[in-house]
């Protein structure tokens, strides 16, 4: 399969030629129009690897590992200008897997996106790890759910119904199947039980305004829907 490379750079003839060469190895190319919304392209794209320039408008390369290594395991290179052993060090910090200065040579670049593909993909796909819902992200591996910079930790309970109602958003999941779903998980779970993770999840929710994003249709169960 082909495998999508994000590049966060605004350097137009850089951008260019990266394109033109990654290309040619099969790799689709995609960049950001609009800086200030990159994790909305990012969840959008769901890339198999980024590169990123320190350098940047609105927010700088630091600021944008920072936001996608808090939702993805995904593949991160810094390529950058700037040479002090410090911008290395932060990058690695924050998650980075690599870090090229400029200039650089292209063959070594494109040796260092193969060598992180094959060992981030041999065994899993990373890039499944998440679930966009009215602009936040649901990580599926570590139950929590991220928006705009905030982060909110569910229990096991909560996280799965989450996740069951975000799966099927815009359509009514009975509470009989909410229940049987958590007893399959061998979770002790009753009406009164599944009433009390409900309201405790929606107000987790709150902090960050998605608690009406789940709404409850009476008689039938309950609903997750695109506000």
């Amino acid at each position: 399969m082909n495998r999508t490379i994000y590049i966060i750079e605004d350097d137009t003839l850089l951008l260019d030629a990266l394109k033109d060469s990654l290309n040619q190895w099969s790799y689709e190319v995609r960049y950001p129009d609009d800086f200030s919304k990159v994790m909305d392209d990012f969840i959008a794209l769901r890339p198999h690897l980024v590169i990123i320039d320190i350098q940047l408008p609105k927010y700088d390369g630091f600021h944008w590992c920072r936001e996608i290594r808090s939702v993805s395991k995904v593949p991160i290179i810094f390529l950058s200008s700037r040479d002090h052993p410090m911008d290395m060090v932060m990058a690695m910090n924050l998650g980075a897997d690599d870090y090229v200065q400029k200039p650089f040579n292209m063959d070594v670049l494109l040796a260092k996106i193969q060598a992180n593909l094959r060992r981030t993909y041999t065994y899993e796909e990373v890039s499944s790890d998440v679930i966009e819902w009215n602009k936040a992200v649901i990580d599926l591996k570590n139950g929590s759910i991220y928006k705009e910079g905030k982060t909110v930790e569910l229990t096991k309970n909560e996280f799965l119904i989450l996740s069951v109602l975000v799966k099927s958003t815009n359509e009514i999941v009975s509470r009989h199947e909410l229940m049987r779903m958590l007893w399959d998980d061998d979770q002790f779970i009753n009406d009164n039980t599944l009433t009390a993770n409900i309201t405790r999840l929606r107000q987790k929710l709150s902090s960050i305004e998605l608690d009406n994003g789940i709404v409850t249709k009476k008689g039938l169960g309950y609903m997750a829907i695109t506000l």
